[in-house]
């Protein structure tokens, strides 16, 4: 009798000569492109926001109230006002164009308007084809209306003989005082790079491991596959996955080290945390592709399955939208996500510093994964022995 050491190498052997055949692919997979598109979203966002959006002012009213508004408009750090123009029509063509993203505009006797108290009207054109440009489009022009209205009221009640601080007790009642949490900066980069960066590395790990196990069902070999780890579905899919186990966990940690040591975002909790997180996120990744293998044992539909899952989880795992806004009927299906519990570890642990206990159900979480495929591993290994004509 063989032991169950003797085994595990040989599974280890074959999952290590899987790698070994296709280099190239798996080099790309593992390696270049999570890493890759690690450094792509850091300088992406290395001035934190998006801003100097391309704008433009319509002028109709050509008086020193307007000509203020313009040039406080451009002061703005979300607005860039490259043109200044006469008409309408003009501001729309370069719209459509896609010159700029919006404009601001004047109406004529705004200015006289103002002065006599009719309530003239601002108004302003976005293009909301490109959500971030627009949303910031929208700040900036929201702020000056508020600024033009302040002024108005400021001087008309100056001019009834009402005091400064009586008119600044009217205009401003209360002082907001506002504390960024975890990112003081409000830097985008610290959120979406942190979130997007484990997205894709979570959607390789998936895609690679679903390829792994159903390439042995395309190419015909799931029962020699099976005789290697002696009979047991559990040995052969442990050495199968256990070099792409360690292959993407160095990755992860690599990204997490490119992340937090060189791009200096915050990490205000203990890096070991991370790490460890980043290890659960692989194998919870290769845990849940098992369980797709074991439903649907297809690469075809296995691989659709698990692609479209992974893709999924951007718009699901709560990154861009709260999960607990999201319908009660959608929102279940981010629970089972293994890349949402790990954004959560992020937000406790890198950016608000909380100890490794206030964490300790989102790691049990990620854990939960692995066991959760194994009921479904009999139907993998009666799959392996009664093995499907493959179909393209």
């Amino acid at each position: 009798m063989r032991s169950l050491l003797f085994y595990i190498k040989e599974s280890v052997k074959r999952g290590c000569l899987t790698v070994a055949y296709r280099p190239v692919y798996y080099l790309m997979c593992i390696v270049v492109i999570p890493l890759s598109m690690t450094v792509f979203f850091i300088s992406l966002l290395d001035k934190g926001v998006a801003d100097h959006v391309p704008s433009a002012v319509v002028d109709l009213d050509h008086s020193e109230t307007s000509r203020n508004l313009t040039r406080t408009l451009d002061c703005l750090q979300q607005v860039d006002v490259k043109y200044k123009l006469n008409s309408y029509a003009e501001a729309m063509n370069l719209l459509k164009q896609n010159q700029i993203n919006g404009f601001f505009l004047i109406p004529e006797g705004f200015g006289d308007d103002a002065v006599a108290g009719r309530h003239p009207e601002l108004s302003y054109y976005i293009d909301f084809g490109y959500f971030v440009p627009g949303s910031l489009l929208v700040k900036g022009y929201t702020t000056i209306s508020m600024i033009a209205n302040g002024a108005l009221m400021q001087g008309t009640l100056s001019a009834k003989g009402i005091s400064e601080n009586e008119i600044a007790s009217v205009l401003q009642p209360f002082v907001n005082e506002i504390h960024e949490l975890g990112n003081p900066w409000m830097n985008y980069g610290i959120y979406l790079t942190n979130s997007f960066a484990p997205g894709i590395l979570a959607l390789m790990v998936m895609l690679v491991s679903c390829y792994v196990i159903t390439i042995e069902i395309k190419q015909g070999t799931t029962r020699k596959w099976l005789n290697t780890g002696g009979g047991s579905i559990i040995v052969a899919l442990t050495g199968k996955l256990l070099p792409l186990t360690i292959l993407f966990t160095l990755t992860g940690w690599l990204m997490q080290i490119i992340l937090y040591g060189i791009a200096r975002y915050p990490m205000n909790g203990d890096m070991w945390t991370m790490l460890l997180a980043m290890l659960l996120l692989v194998v919870g990744c290769q845990a849940f592709a098992i369980t797709v293998c074991s439903i649907v044992p297809n690469p075809r539909y296995a691989l659709s399955v698990c692609s479209l899952v992974s893709v999924l989880a951007f718009s699901l795992g709560g990154y861009s939208f709260p999960v607990e806004d999201m319908y009660p009927g959608v929102a279940v299906f981010s629970y089972i996500l293994p890349v949402r519990y790990y954004f959560l570890i992020y937000i406790d642990q890198a950016l608000n510093g909380l100890g490794f206990i206030y964490s300790r159900y989102y790691y049990a979480a990620l854990l939960v994964f692995p066991l959760m495929s194994l009921p479904m591993l009999p139907r993998l290994k009666r799959a392996c022995k009664k093995p499907v004509v493959y179909i393209p």
